[in-house]
């Protein structure tokens, strides 16, 4: 019999069974003390243990991690939220609306797996994210008596292994990836700081799997260094004209040189031979054009502290620790007038779509995971499933407006705030670039309109978590780069708990200095400085 093209099985309906399975064990468990749940913990890795099967502990380990979830956060997981985690637990992509709660979903697969004791990785986009959600899920874990590790950039190799060694470890997608290409590059055991993959969450996985899927990861070493050929190619391409001496690719981030532009250069240079292998000026040449035709300050890179610091194009974050290969770098630091770095040579090297395939199991959530979908289950075998929301979205979201040039589509997000930020509401603005970002924020200067703005910029970076806590706050308007677009919440009216914790921080540091000068040892000095009122009504 032939199926009906147009009938389709809901998610509700795929998983119900096991819906009714986690909730009907609900009462019992909220009756078990602290102590007896995380014994619950200890059994089922014995039962594991015994079955090697995770399917029969699925209803129980996910109603613990509800209950632990209450008892530690207040936070109780709805059933689509379970429906999510069972999504992720069959090695599929979870996609969710924002503000779904994915990092408490999260929590129930991660808890899952981990009761097998080979370790799960929960993999995020950036530090920040890494080490906020580390610290919040993590008091659920805890909880059930389960560790969490935390990587971050600057910790050293037994730092790492320790972390990685733990039941649930958080690390961005960056970091991870660069442990593993180390660990092959190892010459001894005791440099080796992660253990065999089991099993992997990737948080934002479009964002990872998709946009960055064909970036490389490199460990270069440094080699010898022309660093004049860098800066005369540099000055050359002064006499150079586009379609003329030489073609762009934008796509593949390449040039072409034409015949008259290879010429032309070694007429310049005063050789016969642009391609001679004893003396080969050609790659100084094509990278110094695609310098100066292709990569840009305040969109593919800033100058910092006289060094070139590349900004991710997925991200919005700069990459300290980040070079271009292959003598791009150098010939962008000529470029600039910064001093010329050494090149470096490829000695290990990895993309991230090559190495997320190394897991025996792999999942993940996103709120835009549809539109990839082909790609998602092509290249890694991951099918997409929509999550139904807790409650009917009350969010309009309005058609996309198209404007024939970028000077009309500017005076109409103007023209939109203008409209918008007399009336209070909170306006967040999303940009590209840093350079548009600026841009934009100039324009609303001249146009007397306040604004935050969070980009690539250092001085920018430090107040991130400030800019976004305070974004929903009535009258703000908040201009970000993509650096701010992934997993952070932002509160309608403001965050006041982050205010008051800043406010606090500020007081006591202040009241550390001040002991150290005055040797203060009362406290009533700091309380001095909290802004706060006394009125009593009598009647």
């Amino acid at each position: 019999m032939l199926k009906n093209p147009f009938k389709k099985t809901s998610i509700a309906d795929k998983y119900q069974e096991l819906i009714n399975e986690i909730n009907a064990l609900e009462s019992n468990v909220q009756t078990l003390t602290d102590i007896e749940i995380r014994n619950k913990t200890a059994q089922l890795k014995k039962r594991y243990q015994d079955e090697q099967n995770l399917n029969g502990l699925i209803a129980e380990a996910f109603a613990l991690t509800r209950e632990a979830s209450v008892r530690t956060l207040g936070l109780r997981h709805f059933d689509v939220q379970l429906i999510g985690g069972l999504v992720l637990n069959s090695g599929k992509i979870a996609e969710m609306r924002t503000g779904e709660g994915k990092t408490l979903v999260a929590t129930l697969p991660a808890y899952l797996n981990a009761l097998t004791t080979k370790g799960v990785h929960v993999v995020t986009v950036n530090e920040y994210l890494a080490n906020r959600d580390q610290t919040t899920m993590g008091q659920i874990y805890r909880f059930l008596g389960l560790n969490t590790g935390l990587i971050q950039e600057k910790m050293t190799t037994p730092e790492r292994r320790k972390n990685y060694d733990a039941d649930i470890t958080y690390v961005t997608n960056n970091e991870l990836g660069f442990d593993y290409l180390r660990d092959n590059m190892a010459l001894n055991i005791q440099e080796v700081v992660l253990r065999p993959f089991n099993y992997c969450i990737v948080d934002e996985v479009d964002s990872v799997l998709i946009d960055e899927a064909q970036t490389p990861l490199i460990i270069a070493s440094s080699v010898k260094t022309s660093v004049d050929k860098y800066i005369i190619a540099s000055e050359i391409t002064d006499y150079l004209e586009v379609n003329k001496h030489f073609e762009i690719d934008e796509k593949n981030k390449n040039i072409i040189l034409t015949n008259q532009g290879a010429l032309q250069i070694e007429q310049i240079l005063g050789i016969q031979d642009l391609y001679n292998p004893r003396d080969p000026w050609i790659p100084y040449v094509i990278n110094a054009i695609r310098a100066s035709a292709l990569f840009f300050q305040d969109v593919h890179y800033i100058v910092q502290n006289n060094q070139i610091v590349i900004v991710d194009e997925f991200t919005g974050r700069i990459m300290p620790d980040r070079r271009w290969s292959d003598g791009l770098h150098q010939a962008v630091e000529a470029k600039e007038g910064v001093p010329i770095r050494q090149t470096t040579e490829t000695t290990a090297s990895i993309t991230y779509q090559n190495f997320f395939l190394v897991y025996p199991k792999l999942s993940g959530m996103t709120g835009t995971a549809k539109t990839a979908e082909v790609e998602f289950d092509k290249i890694y075998n991951l099918p997409v499933e929509e999550i139904p929301t807790a409650r009917p979205n009350l969010r309009k979201d309005l058609p996309d407006r198209i404007y024939k040039d970028e000077f009309s589509k500017w005076n109409a997000i103007l023209e939109e705030c203008k409209s918008i930020s007399p009336i209070g509401q909170p306006i967040l603005i999303g940009t590209t670039t840093v350079e548009k970002s600026e841009m934009l924020g100039q324009l609303l200067n001249e146009n007397q309109l306040g604004y935050q703005i969070l980009n690539a910029r250092p001085e920018n970076v430090r107040r991130e978590s400030e800019i976004v806590a305070q974004a929903g706050k009535k009258g703000n308007i908040t201009i970000a780069t993509n650096m701010a677009g992934r997993g952070t919440d932002i509160i309608l009216g403001g965050n006041i708990q982050f205010r008051v914790r800043k406010e606090l921080y500020n007081i006591l540091v202040s009241a550390k200095y001040q002991k150290k000068q005055n040797k203060i040892n009362n406290i009533l000095p700091i309380l001095n400085q909290f802004k706060s009122t006394s009125l009593k009504f009598l009647s």
